[in-house]
């Protein structure tokens, strides 16, 4: 559905994309991750052909957004992320002059509207002005218009932005929902949403793709941490030094730390490891030296701290935000 090869963009001296390539299949919810500046906007810009490229190239469904624009521009639903609505405007009429700007046919105009606020949730409030609306039903009427001509592709740009968290949760299970029909290029900051909804992130930092897989994959990649609490099997007293040469010969592990024991005659560690599950080599070590694991607990880098390593923030650190498994 979207195929982009080589995406530059100059603003004056400022590179806001640099040789970005990706490519995304019909039906995937794709999460669209960057800090700000990173040049996601920039990307869905181009997409949406209110942008054209310095070089490079961006195709819809085959479809050249610079040289076919109009026909490009007719497989896309787009919420921007401020979301622009005729505030005056009765909902129900706003939503018939954007079927009609979109050139949705007279004659299934009102079939494709009472789909969209069906599917919106938008019933209640049809004969509302749009500056009567809470900032969850704008969302939804932004999301409406997006989908009124039953596009392929649904381009939003921080659909939840300024939601509380019941409205967040709304929003998140319309987008689910849709996705199942369309696919959908998201480009939100709460990685929360990310995780729920998107089958796939792609990461873009200072104009690049620094990382492009499934939120889980992009997780375990980074590694984590393992809390093990030993014991001795026959009895005997541990010596915390020789247990620690043990686990630190374990294949995988990066560092071992102190950790909390659960009682005499237990040890507690802590085992820092990379992208190598480290829980079979550390049953086998266990058995070879006569030790009895009482307890084992892994630790996933979270998304967010994922994010931040390749994005130039802080390094990841499993101890912060962990993810059980």
């Amino acid at each position: 559905m979207i195929r982009i090869e080589g995406l530059t963009k100059s603003y004056g001296n400022a590179l806001a994309l640099r040789g970005v390539s990706f490519q995304v299949p019909r039906g995937q919810v794709v999460g669209f991750l960057g800090p700000n500046g990173a040049g996601k906007s920039t990307t869905m810009k181009i997409l949406s052909g209110f942008v054209t490229p310095t070089s490079g190239t961006a195709h819809i469904n085959g479809i050249d957004v610079v040289e076919d624009s109009v026909v490009s521009r007719r497989l896309i639903g787009y919420l921007p992320e401020n979301n622009p609505l005729y505030e005056e405007m009765m909902v129900l009429d706003y939503l018939e002059f954007a079927a009609d700007v979109r050139g949705v046919p007279r004659i299934r105009r009102k079939e494709r509207i009472r789909s969209a606020v069906e599917r919106c949730g938008l019933g209640s409030v049809l004969g509302k002005d749009i500056q009567q609306l809470s900032k969850g039903y704008r969302q939804r009427v932004g999301i409406a218009q997006a989908i009124l001509h039953e596009p392929d592709l649904l381009i939003l740009d921080e659909p939840t932005s300024g939601l509380d968290p019941n409205q967040i949760v709304e929003i998140r299970n319309l987008i689910r929902d849709l996705g199942r029909e369309k696919t959908v290029l998201l480009s939100t900051h709460i990685l929360s949403e990310v995780q729920s909804t998107c089958s796939r992130v792609l990461i873009i930092s200072d104009g690049r793709v620094v990382a492009d897989d499934s939120p889980e994959q992009l997780s375990t990649a980074q590694g984590g941490t393992v809390t093990v609490v030993l014991a001795s099997r026959s009895g005997a007293a541990l010596e915390p030094g020789q247990v620690r040469t043990v686990l630190e010969a374990v294949p995988g592990v990066t560092r071992v730390e102190p950790g909390e024991a659960e009682g005499s005659g237990t040890l507690g560690f802590r085992l820092r490891y990379g992208q190598e599950d480290i829980r079979r080599a550390l049953f086998e070590a266990s058995v070879r030296h006569d030790l009895c694991l009482l307890e084992v607990k892994r630790q996933h880098v979270s998304l967010e701290e994922t994010f931040r390593k390749l994005t130039g923030g802080e390094a990841a650190n499993p101890e912060t935000a962990p993810r059980a498994a």
